[in-house]
Parts: structure tokens; C-alpha cells; sequence
């Protein structure tokens, strides 16, 4: 009888892991094909070649763009180099790409850049906030952006209790912004299991000078973060679920969900175009080959637009889709008077004129 106990106890242990390896391949898109999507006038970006995983563009133009990011479980291609902050002015005829220097009392060694996002004072001044993964800890960098010089001065570094696997981050004001958690585990190990598992522990928090709190639970791996153009929502990307939580800021900056749309594909950061409020979103496909890479088969990019999404039948878009031959592992995209840009979690850029 203890022999039998054990092999049905083996038997229906297999079967649940065979039935959790099913559902897996799933829900992370395993066999779905990429249609593409092509613009004509879109072109690699020349001087990026290890990720521009986030983008935000300033009302002027002005385009900051994080590469070499090295994530848990993600490929690198250049994995003893230190990350970069580039710039691009979108106005020029043939923009092109700019490393920004940074000032020497920052660690840049170990810089190692995620989510970002500008902040324009009364007086004009830019601060770039940088979500940063030195020796793979969680901290968020201030920045004041020098314009003459082309170089960010290093002002600040905010480090919390929950500011842990920090993914992507929105600023409200002078050291206010709104931040996501993607993982609840910090060892790798423990984050696929929390995958597989689907524990749903992630969150978005505020950080701010008064309080540090949690707004938002419940996300199977909160992504990207952006907010409306008149400021009274928020829009976060849960990439696992493929899905984009609308929440409502209150009065105390606690977020309430309004709606979620569902999608087909793996949502990962979000900007908002501030003329018309469109959400753009760079999206993964096929997770699993984002996960496993192969350089023979890689991973797909693609790009929505979703307009009027505080309405009841918001409309999605597939702008752009590829299946890796041109752009791997697509992870942002944000325009400016009829520009794209398109960055990658750890491969290159695209500009398309649209």
C-alpha cells in the first residue's frame, strides 16, 4: 500500500505539472505566428545595439532613451558593459543618437537603467528619473538634464523597502512619482516560480518626499506606467496578463481601476501621446522566446496604438509588427509630430517617419 501511495502520489504530481507546462506555453503566446506590420519609412537607429528598453520625449523634441539593461532571465549582449542614457532631437532632418555624459560623482559602472521618465520645473529645468539595477538592487536616480553640456548631473538616489524589482516609473512633481513592482521574489529561482504559479503579488506604489505607499495591487507582473495628459489617471501595463489596468487617481493619490482591456499580445511599457492621448505600447508576442532566446528563431516586436481608451469600445491598433528579423523583443514606443520610436529590452532601435 506505501508503494502504491507514492507512485499515485508521483502519477498525480506529474500530471499537475504537465497540466501547469500546458497552460504555461499558453498563456505566454508559445506557437503564436507574428503578421508584420511594416511602415516604408522606418530605419535602425545607428549607434544602439544593446537595448533602449524605455523612451520618453520631451514636448521640445528631445528624446531620452535607456540601453543595456541586464535583467534576470533576459539576454545581453553586452554584458560587462555599463548602461547609457541616449538623446536624440527629433526636430533634426536625420536625427541621430547622443550617449550622454554623466557627472563623475555618480557610480557609472555599475549603472544598469530600466524604466525612465523627464520632470519640467517651473523655471525650466529637465530632471530625468532613472529606475537603476546596480549589482541587481532597485534604486531610482535623479538627474538634472545640462542641455549645453549634453549631460545628466547626478543629483539624488532614492532607495526604499518597496522599492524592490522596480520595473518602470511616472513622475508627478519634485521626488513624487509613481513607480511599478514586476517580480515579488528577488532570486531568480523564486521568480519563476511566481510566474508559473501565477501569485498575482506585484504592485504600484507612490514614493514622495511625506509617504511611501502602496496604490495598486493584484498584477501578475506590473509593467509599464504612464499618465493621461490632463493628469487624473493612470494607465499601467501588466505584461504577464496582457492587460492595461485604467485606475483613477483620488484625492489621497491612491489609484482606483476603472477598466482593463484585455489583449493578444504581452504589454510592456506605455507613453501617451499628448496631443491626442493615445496610448502607444511596445509589446512582446511570444514571451517565451523572449525568455528562451535563440538568435535562430528570436523574439518578435510589436506596437499598438489605443485610442480613445476611456471610452467603452477603445479602439487597438497593430502599427508595427515584426517577426525578429528586423527588431527583437520590442519594449517601448513613443511618438512626436508624426515620428516613431521603437526600443528593444536588449536589441536595437527603429525610427519610422508615419
Amino acid at each position: 500500500m506505501g508503494k502504491l501511495a507514492v507512485l499515485t502520489l508521483l502519477g498525480a504530481s506529474l500530471a499537475l505539472i504537465g497540466e501547469r507546462l500546458v497552460a504555461f506555453r499558453q498563456r505566454f503566446n508559445a506557437s503564436r505566428e507574428v503578421e508584420p506590420v511594416e511602415y516604408p519609412n522606418c530605419h535602425l537607429i545607428e549607434g544602439i545595439e544593446n537595448g533602449s528598453e524605455d523612451i520618453d520625449i520631451l514636448p521640445s523634441g528631445l528624446a531620452f532613451i535607456s540601453s543595456g539593461l541586464k535583467y534576470p532571465g533576459m539576454p545581453s549582449f553586452a554584458p560587462d558593459e555599463p548602461g547609457q542614457i541616449f538623446m536624440m532631437d527629433l526636430n533634426e532632418q536625420n536625427p541621430r543618437i547622443q550617449s550622454l555624459n554623466i557627472s563623475d560623482s555618480f557610480d557609472k559602472a555599475s549603472f544598469n537603467p530600466h524604466g525612465i521618465s523627464t520632470f519640467t520645473d517651473k523655471d525650466h529645468t529637465v530632471y530625468l528619473y532613472v529606475v537603476n539595477h546596480p549589482h541587481m538592487k532597485s534604486t531610482v536616480e535623479i538627474f538634472k538634464f545640462e542641455e549645453k553640456q549634453r549631460s545628466l548631473l547626478h543629483l539624488k538616489t532614492i532607495e526604499h523597502e518597496l522599492l524592490k524589482s522596480v520595473n518602470d516609473i511616472v513622475v508627478l512633481g519634485p521626488e513624487q512619482f509613481y513607480a511599478t513592482r514586476d517580480h515579488y521574489f528577488t532570486s531568480f529561482f523564486l521568480m519563476v516560480f511566481e510566474i508559473l504559479l501565477d501569485l498575482r503579488w506585484t504592485y504600484a506604489l507612490l514614493y514622495s518626499p511625506r509617504e511611501v505607499k502602496v496604490v495598486a495591487t493584484g498584477f501578475s507582473s506590473a509593467n509599464g506606467i504612464t499618465i493621461s495628459p490632463d493628469k487624473k489617471y493612470i494607465y499601467v501595463a501588466d505584461v504577464l496578463a496582457k492587460k492595461i489596468h485604467v485606475m483613477k487617481i483620488l484625492d489621497n493619490w491612491d489609484l482606483t481601476q476603472l477598466k482593463v482591456i484585455q489583449l493578444d499580445t504581452f504589454v510592456d511599457n506605455l507613453t501617451v501621446d499628448p496631443d491626442t492621448g493615445d496610448i502607444w505600447a511596445g509589446c512582446h508576442p511570444d514571451v517565451m522566446k523572449l525568455l528562451m532566446y535563440n538568435p535562430e528563431d528570436p523574439p518578435g516586436s510589436e506596437v499598438l496604438q489605443i485610442q480613445n481608451i476611456l471610452t467603452e469600445e477603445p479602439k487597438v491598433t497593430v502599427v508595427y509588427a515584426d517577426n525578429g528579423t528586423v527588431l527583437q523583443g520590442s519594449s517601448a514606443a513613443s511618438v512626436y509630430k508624426g515620428k516613431l520610436l521603437i526600443g528593444t529590452v536588449f536589441h536595437k532601435a527603429l525610427y519610422c517617419k508615419l
